[in-house]
């Protein structure tokens, strides 16, 4: 058996079955010849931005996986595997790579080296007698602890060297830690003791599929719910306790009840600081749940420290607090307050939301988006910048993984991998990117992949002409050299590409747009639906503040 094949087998026996490519990368030919699916893409950061998502939406169940050339393809690659780093996302990324005798000479990009930083491991197959090991030792990284890319680079010279029959390789067993059992108590007590419980919910809770027990333990407690952006949709968003998702832009009952809390549990989250998440208040007592130990007192100091995953954390902190607190909380008071909050919150953005002016409210496009699909089979996900903030408040999500959050890292151009990904891991639901005018110009090419690769996807544009965010710290470069003007007619180009596009001006077509890109989905072909919309120059000006 051949090294290439000797891989691509190894990968079925792992469960993978798409493998999201750009040649030329021998892997390609090997995974097509045993029935894993090879998708081209225009552009390697969409290839990897489809196995992110693969990786995603099954919870990790199934892997995501990318090929590229060695070189060039690699080089162009890094953007992508950065991006999953930092959201740490388990895919599988085989560079192709310079011969052995020449890998780490010169100028040459020798991916195993310069990737170290922005993979969970990175090893270069040097024998084939080492194919097996290091095959395992990948696997095993992305089935355990905390998630990340592992990094097989495969020397040119090195693909059709043989390697013994039978293969002896079996998949890799995939384990869980729990916590402390000491930790737990303590923290059972501070949470039992609370008046003003707040959980921040991250994204762990979805790796560990764990949406069941955050409910139970929410109720129990009475305590409300806010996820981050990376684990929106992990508590029902329609539930009573919740209080949204946390980002730039936020509710106003996600500030309200973290300045008012007094305890605050994050389970399944790094608290990690960053200009895009929901900063958290100082002076409150902090009981930190999450599966990596380097995490614990990073940016924020714990009173109580619990580290293993996430589900398991969650049964036995309920458990523990049952010892404390006989029977559920009644949360009436709490879920009061909530609507109340919610409610005249809702009343301030209301004239957006439903605005009938022209050039079209960015959010009158969202709200009625949400009123026109099937949210519980909808599967969503933003953009950086101005997509993402004028979303993801404003979007209930009810079923677990029907948001693709994501925000420790911004790169232009991300939503549209993750939709396409989305739709290949669950190619039931309706999987839509809500992106920009600047984000198309980043990936608006790989449109063309979707319609290749008969991955039917919803794409709705916020086109504004301009990169409006930047107005305001732009002011004499946009007036003097048009510095932030962007141009395009969009829909024109998903058509030339061969997909569904309709451009919409006037508030009154943007429902009857939007049913017209669904069907067209429903139909096979990908739709793009551009609706040109006002310059937002500042979100945080209509944002509720501490």
């Amino acid at each position: 058996m051949k090294v290439g094949a000797a891989i691509a087998e190894i990968m079925k026996r792992e469960g993978v079955d798409i493998l999201a490519a750009y040649p030329v990368n021998h892997l390609i030919e090997h995974a097509a010849a045993i029935d894993i699916r090879p998708i081209i893409v225009r552009q390697e950061r969409i290839g990897l931005h489809m196995a992110d998502a693969i990786s995603r939406i099954t919870s990790g169940a199934k892997l995501g996986a990318f090929c590229m050339q060695h070189g060039p393809g690699t080089e162009n690659a890094y953007g992508g595997i950065a991006q999953a780093y930092s959201e740490s996302i388990p895919i599988l990324v085989v560079p192709g790579g310079y011969p052995r005798r020449t890998a780490q000479v010169g100028a040459n990009y020798y991916a195993t080296r310069e990737m170290r930083g922005i993979t969970k491991s990175a090893e270069s197959i040097t024998t084939p007698a080492e194919v097996v090991n290091i095959m395992r030792r990948a696997f095993s990284h992305m089935r355990n602890g905390r998630g990340g890319p592992a990094l097989v680079e495969v020397p040119q010279d090195l693909w059709n060297e043989e390697i013994p029959e039978p293969l002896n390789y079996k998949p890799v067993v995939a384990t869980r830690c729990g916590p402390d059992p000491d930790a737990v108590k303590d923290a059972a007590k501070l949470l039992a003791k609370a008046k003003r419980p707040v959980i921040y919910a991250g994204q762990g809770v979805h790796w560990a599929r764990a949406w069941p027990a955050l409910r139970k333990l929410a109720e129990h407690l009475a305590a409300p719910v806010v996820t981050s952006l990376e684990g929106k949709s992990a508590f029902p968003e329609d539930h009573p306790l919740s209080l949204g998702s946390g980002g730039v832009a936020v509710p106003k009952t996600v500030r309200h009840f973290l300045d008012n809390a007094d305890v605050i549990l994050g389970i399944g989250c790094s608290f990690t600081e960053t200009s895009f998440g929901v900063p958290m208040p100082k002076g409150k007592i902090m009981i930190h749940a999450t599966l990596d130990p380097n995490h614990i007192n990073k940016d924020i100091y714990a009173d109580a420290g619990l580290i293993g995953d996430a589900g398991l954390t969650l049964d036995a902190l309920i458990e523990a607090v049952k010892s404390h607190v006989k029977s559920k909380r009644d949360g009436k008071a709490v879920a009061a307050e909530i609507a109340e909050m919610r409610k005249a919150w809702l009343s301030e953005w209301l004239p957006k939301l439903t605005s009938k002016e022209t050039p079209l409210s960015p959010y009158r496009v969202l709200w009625d988006l949400f009123h026109t699909v099937d949210v519980k089979n909808t599967i969503i996900t933003h953009d950086a910048g101005s997509p993402r903030d004028q979303l993801s408040p404003f979007w209930q999500s009810t079923e677990p993984l029907t948001y693709i959050g994501w925000g420790k890292t911004t790169q232009l151009g991300y939503g549209l991998g993750l939709a396409m990904g989305a739709k290949l891991a669950a190619p039931d639901k309706l999987c839509i990117n809500v992106w920009g005018d600047a984000a198309i110009g980043f990936t608006g090419m790989d449109f063309e992949t979707a319609v290749r690769e008969r991955i039917p996807i919803l794409s709705i544009l916020l086109n504004n002409f301009s990169m409006a965010i930047e107005l305001p710290i732009m002011p004499i470069s946009t007036k003097k050299y048009r510095s932030t003007d962007i141009s395009g007619d969009y829909a024109a180009m998903a058509r030339a590409f061969g997909g569904y596009g309709e451009r919409v001006t006037d508030p009154a077509d943007i429902v009857p747009a939007i049913k017209r890109g669904i069907a067209s989905t429903k139909e096979g072909k990908p739709a793009l639906l551009e609706f040109i919309t006002q310059k937002e120059t500042a979100i945080s000006k209509y944002l509720p503040q501490a």
